[in-house]
């Protein structure tokens, strides 16, 4: 597959990262000659300095033969007009990342398409909506749904009176007689397992399911976890996200909004009608204990600064908010979470590039996610009629050791996949897979 993508940011490298390790053929593109000498040192793909917007650029990265045009550099403008410089050019599909989600609102009514805009990814929006149903399922960590919640991907840290605590697979299994959940995945000390049959469940980690919607209360019981009702929420820093988040919330909870620009905050309060604006420095404890943070259920920091947000959610923390959000700009961060003891990171150009990698994979992948803190992905295919997947059941048709099937959608049913589950066409299947089976897991799905 030829891929090109526009911006060698975050997301632009993230995803050169990713695809590297499969032998797609790619081309970064890029005017600042630092960032492309840190993707060609740190990623196997084909670099090209120059301006993304310039006709000859893109003949240079042969756009003419080009399967997928990712446009991913910080500028809105920017990636909108080479998506449609390059799909004017010969580039079979386009994905534009943008930060106006009007223009997401009004896809159709603006005819973008036809302008060659194939898709449209808000890393903003995507965020928001990721905060905003890990605010609803406060015990969680992670959160992942799938076919409107029919399957949810969820990540729980196994406490410390979990009732399948020191007990193998198979073992917590039995304590799951209804079979409405499946241990897919576990990040211990910074490693990625793969649960098999005698793997043993340890205190702290961080375990990976996937649920059924009416299988969750049981998961919670079982891994000594349980759903916290609250009414009151803070979030500190006016930013797009943290405006979204507020309107998405606050209609559910009481929901408080710290700005620390004097003239903004009367500009949000304007405009936020059931939310408190309250001007101030949420790094100041003083201020928070003002603001009843000892009441508050849930504290989301998403200012512009990560150090900000990371210190903001460890003050919530000490004064026993039940759950705390940091947004952080620095990939290398999402591993430290669990370690200083903040419940979840968000990284919109993580999200974002997630969001994208679902268009890369072949074999009708439909949906597709990392997860926050594990070198892996979670796929959902659609299964095609006479595809190898749909031959024998699991366990006999020799599936990588280093992916896992979890679960699956028939007949708009959700199903939890055991080893003798036996694919049908037009099934969604839900794989997840660690770094460099993502070809293998694809040739099941062809």
């Amino acid at each position: 597959m030829k891929i090109v993508i526009a911006g060698a940011g975050e997301v632009g490298i993230h995803l050169a990262k990713l695809l590297s390790d499969e032998h797609q053929d790619i081309t970064l593109i890029d005017l600042n000659k630092q960032k492309l000498k840190y993707a060609e040192s740190h990623t196997d793909v084909m670099i090209l300095r120059g301006d993304a917007t310039s006709v000859a650029i893109l003949d240079e990265a042969r756009i003419q033969h080009c399967d997928l045009l990712i446009t991913a550099t910080d500028s809105e403008t920017t990636n909108m007009l080479v998506a449609m410089l390059g799909k004017k050019l010969g580039a079979k599909r386009t994905i534009a990342r943008i930060s106006n989600t009007e223009h997401i609102k009004n896809y159709g009514r603006l005819g973008l398409e036809n302008l060659g805009l194939d898709s449209l990814i808000s890393p903003e929006k995507l965020a928001v909506e990721e905060i905003a149903f890990l605010v609803k399922q406060s015990a969680f960590t992670d959160a992942f749904e799938f076919e409107g919640g029919k399957l949810s991907l969820i990540g729980i840290q196994m406490g410390k009176d979990a009732p399948i605590l020191n007990k193998t697979i198979k073992q917590a299994a039995d304590l799951n007689p209804d079979l409405n959940f499946m241990l897919i995945a576990i990040n211990r000390m910074n490693v990625t397992i793969i649960p098999r049959g005698d793997t043993l469940i340890n205190e702290g980690d961080d375990c990976y399911f996937i649920a059924q919607k009416h299988g969750i209360k049981r998961l919670l019981t079982l891994t000594g976890n349980e759903t916290v009702d609250f009414r009151n929420v803070m979030i500190l820093g006016g930013s797009t996200i943290g405006v979204k988040t507020a309107k998405a919330l606050c209609k559910e909870y009481k929901v408080k909004l710290i700005e620390s620009d004097k003239e903004k905050a009367f500009e949000l309060a304007d405009e936020l009608e059931n939310v408190l604006v309250i001007k101030g420095d949420g790094r100041d404890a003083e201020l928070l204990q003002e603001e009843n943070i000892d009441q508050m259920g849930v504290f989301i920091a998403v200012t512009g600064n990560s150090e900000t947000n990371i210190m903001s959610c460890l003050v919530a923390k000490a004064h026993g908010v039940y759950k705390t959000i940091a947004l952080v700009e620095n990939m290398e961060y999402i591993h430290l979470s669990k370690s200083v003891g903040i419940d979840a990171f968000i990284n919109k150009k993580l999200i974002a590039a997630s969001n994208i990698y679902q268009y890369i994979r072949k074999g009708k992948v439909v949906n597709s996610t990392m997860i926050r803190g594990l070198d892996s992905q979670i796929l959902e295919y659609e299964v095609k009629a006479g595809s190898k997947i749909t031959k024998k059941p699991i366990y006999k048709l020799g599936f990588p050791h280093s992916a896992v099937i979890g679960g699956a959608i028939r007949n708009g049913k959700a199903l939890i996949t055991k080893g003798d589950f036996q694919a049908e066409a037009d099934d969604k299947v839900i794989v997840f897979c660690l770094p460099g089976a993502a070809q293998k897991v694809e040739s099941f799905f062809k």
